[in-house]
């Protein structure tokens, strides 16, 4: 099948094209800015596209003959930024929902999130019936929200024949090691530090489905072999807890209240020491666990790693500053850090990440 990927270049991006790789289709990657050199599971074509500025026409010139468009692309970066985000990630969604109806596209997965459900009730895992109205505190999740409501419409229309919505918990995969480190560690601070945390402050209550991204790829390349529609979990068990975090890292959990980390969270980001805002201690603790039972019974889907080793290898691939071949997953230095914000400035000031 010939099948066209946006944000091909990213955590779940490059796993995809790999895993798409596998069964040999022709695959057009998308994404703003494009590897120098070859990549694992290389497409059959390469094609810069910005979903914030390119026109609905470049996008249905790419998507012309496709079987399937795996839409994975959304920013996390300049958080500082919320028009920029909403712009990618919904106006984004919009635009690929647009030209791929215009293409005549049979086949729309589209990459959402556990950001997109409501919060819980208690720790009872959730099927894909459970409310998607996300979490109103955080950005992200109301993005996500926003961008799956938009697919309720498409379906209700029945502008593209076949839509997929996959769930996934948290994903992570060791090469996405020094870009976790640029989303959620002050650029000062290096990767060894990781191996020198005696206490972590945590609320002990946490628990957050996970899975691997090469396990998200499988669950995505099932779903377009099947053309399977509607919406599917994936995600590992057993959940991440703050003990498991605190193993993983070799240091004493000490229990503080959610709310009493908030304030602190929030004042680290409003000083732009790091750029992980409250949205997103709002989510580790709204958002439910997920039940993959759906993804497991119709696409015969089973993740390959459980939810501690998934973020096991994680870990270690923030202290190795591990990386990949392209410009979202580059390697992560203080001493780039730096020379980055001397030449463009601060991350949470730039127009693009």
């Amino acid at each position: 099948m010939r099948i066209a990927v946006t944000g091909a270049t990213g955590n779940v991006g490059t796993a995809v094209l790999r895993r798409l790789a596998r069964d040999d289709h022709e695959v057009i990657g998308l994404a703003r800015r494009i590897p120098d050199g070859p990549i694992e599971g290389e497409p059959a074509q390469w094609r810069s596209i910005d979903l914030t500025a390119d026109s609905a026409n470049d996008l249905a010139d790419a998507f012309a003959g496709a079987d399937a468009v795996v839409h994975l692309a959304w920013g996390f970066q300049p958080s500082h930024d919320l028009t920029y985000l909403r712009e990618l990630g919904v106006g984004g969604t919009r635009r690929v929902v647009a030209a791929a109806a215009t293409a005549g596209v049979p086949h729309l997965v589209h990459m959402s999130s556990l950001g997109t459900y409501a919060p819980r009730r208690d720790d009872t895992p959730v099927a894909e019936d459970w409310p998607h109205d996300g979490v109103p505190t955080s950005r992200y999740s109301r993005h996500k929200a926003a961008a799956e409501k938009m697919l309720d419409d498409v379906e209700a229309r029945g502008t593209i024949p076949t839509v997929t919505r996959l769930r996934p918990g948290i994903v992570g995969q060791r090469t996405a090691g020094s870009a976790l480190l640029r989303y959620g560690v002050p650029g000062i601070v290096p990767a060894r530090a990781l191996d020198f945390i005696p206490i972590l402050p945590l609320d002990r209550g946490l628990a957050v489905s996970v899975v691997h991204a090469d396990d998200v790829a499988d669950g995505g390349a099932r779903v377009i072999d099947r053309k399977a529609a509607g919406a599917f979990n994936l995600a590992a068990e057993p959940p991440l807890t703050a003990a498991d975090i605190a193993d993983v890292f070799g240091a004493r959990l000490v229990h503080v209240p959610s709310a009493a980390l908030r304030p602190v969270v929030s004042a680290a980001w409003h000083l732009r020491l790091q750029q992980v805002d409250t949205g997103w201690l709002d989510m580790a603790f709204a958002l439910p666990l997920l039940d993959a039972t759906r993804a497991r019974t119709e696409l015969d889907w089973a993740p390959t790693k459980d939810g501690v080793a998934v973020f096991r290898e994680v870990v270690e691939g923030m202290r190795a500053t591990a990386s990949g071949p392209t410009a979202v997953l580059r390697r992560r230095t203080v001493g780039q850090t730096l020379r980055d914000a001397v030449r463009h400035g601060h991350v949470g000031r730039r127009s693009r990440p």
